[in-house]
């Protein structure tokens, strides 16, 4: 198909790219002696990304080189952003500007003193053209301090088309309906899902998306800020239900054991690889970027996507994850930071990582055409339509002892969870008091 381009530098969208030379709360922005209004600056960037996704975020930073002269230099922080930042911070090099993938993260740094508000042009540009949730989840006691810039919609069940033909089973709206489907694929000769058991967040993912739709968004909110005890009965129920799932061998590859020595990537090979095991595997979207990069399918013909269905009749959930630029007040070059950020903000800029795939944008303004194809299209569609019923990826609201460290916490007790799925109540209490230690903390 081909795709549609439409002017995007017009109007308001050409923000105040014209960077008249104001400093956003410090650090000068000169001319430098070029014709740009960056010239000389440098921007230094920090993040978690590598390969594909660096690769393709590094075309953003040399378009906004081009239009600026601001000069760019990435610096990789591995998974564990906090402590990296920090001790960068300590030692007198603080980045500038730090895309930051969890919303604790981002509390974190603020309530410690480290981020600058927002620029009021960056301010206008989310209040206009993005979801009231997403300047929520950018706000720490009601002011922003964080732009989110890429996305990850992480309520998508990836199958490979043939396997559910083969069954004789189309795509399921209900989750009642997609164990009854999972059963057919595994009449057929494959189990029904890849489950990535070793790696704690995925199952964190599956827990999620259960209790969003099961329980509704109050309680999902209540319970991510800990304003909710684990041991609700809601959390059992979603536990209850997860369980029938995670006990029954005829729908896991390999069984339990075998969920709990497969990582993200060996899931997407189990369903998509050269010998596939299982027909279907939950996660989100950047499952197309492994099953195309990795294993050359074509996106909507050798693998496809179907909306985590709801749970006993209700709304199907909409979870999301992302990438959120703030801007460091000890940065050298916080002003031009700010100004990276302007640009962060507009179509123009979404647009380029858009095109290269791995990518969605929480910005309404972003044309659906920019997308390189239509699963991703659908995806994206999906992530704005759903608008203010979002719900950001809970794990990664709770503080890191809790929700985001291996081998500790929400990962470690819903690993011993899908080992033994016998008894919700008793993990339900685990996990209330993992979550009551970490929130004092």
């Amino acid at each position: 198909m081909m795709r549609r381009r439409v002017p995007l530098l017009t109007g308001s969208v050409l923000l105040p790219l014209a960077l008249a030379a104001t400093a956003c709360g410090g650090g000068d922005v000169s001319a430098g002696g070029g014709d740009k209004p960056l010239d000389g600056q440098t921007v230094t960037v920090a993040g978690v990304w590598s390969g594909s996704e660096l690769k393709n975020f590094q075309k953003v930073l040399d378009a906004f080189t081009e239009k600026t002269g601001a000069s760019t230099r990435f610096v990789s922080t591995g998974d564990n952003v906090s402590t990296v930042v920090g001790s960068k911070i300590e030692g007198g090099d603080a980045p500038d500007v730090v895309m930051v993938p969890q919303v604790g993260v981002l509390q974190q740094f603020a309530r410690k003193g480290w981020l600058q508000p927002l620029s009021k042009s960056v301010q206008g540009t989310v209040s206009s053209d993005y979801a009231s949730v997403w300047k929520n989840y950018g706000s720490v006691d009601d002011t922003l301090y964080g732009l989110y810039f890429k996305a990850a919609h992480k309520s998508t069940v990836w199958y490979s088309p043939s396997a559910l033909e083969q069954a004789g089973v189309k795509p399921p709206t209900s989750f009642d309906a997609m164990l009854k489907a999972g059963h057919a694929v595994s009449d057929s000769g494959l189990a029904a899902f890849a489950v990535a058991g070793q790696d704690g967040w995925t199952l964190t993912d599956w827990f999620e998306n259960v209790y969003l739709s099961q329980a509704g968004p109050e309680k999902y909110d209540a319970l991510a800020a800990h304003r909710l005890k684990w041991t609700d009965e809601s959390v059992v129920k979603a536990l209850t239900t997860l369980g029938t799932l995670f006990k029954d061998k005829q729908l896991l590859a390999g069984g339990q054991k075998g969920a709990l020595n497969t990582d993200f990537p060996g899931s997407v090979e189990k369903v998509f690889g050269p010998q596939p095991e299982a027909g279907m595997v939950y996660e989100g979207d950047f499952v197309a970027g492994v099953a195309k990069d990795q294993f050359g399918k074509k996106i909507g013909e050798d693998a496809d996507f179907f909306p985590f269905p709801g749970v006993d009749g209700n709304t199907a959930p909409v979870v999301s994850g992302g990438d959120a630029a703030v801007v460091l007040k000890d940065g050298k070059h916080r002003a031009a930071g700010m100004k990276l950020l302007e640009y962060l903000a507009s179509p123009e800029a979404a647009a380029l990582w858009a095109g290269q795939g791995g990518f969605l944008s929480p910005n309404k303004k972003l044309d659906l055409g920019e997308y390189g194809d239509d699963v991703t299209r659908a995806t994206a569609k999906s992530l704005i339509e759903a608008g203010d019923t979002v719900r950001f990826d809970m794990s990664d609201q709770a503080p890191a002892a809790f929700g985001g460290t291996k081998g500790v916490g929400e990962w470690k007790l819903l690993q011993d969870f899908l080992r033994d799925p016998s008894d919700p109540k008793a993990t339900a209490a685990a996990l209330e008091t993992a979550a009551a230690k970490a929130y004092q903390d």
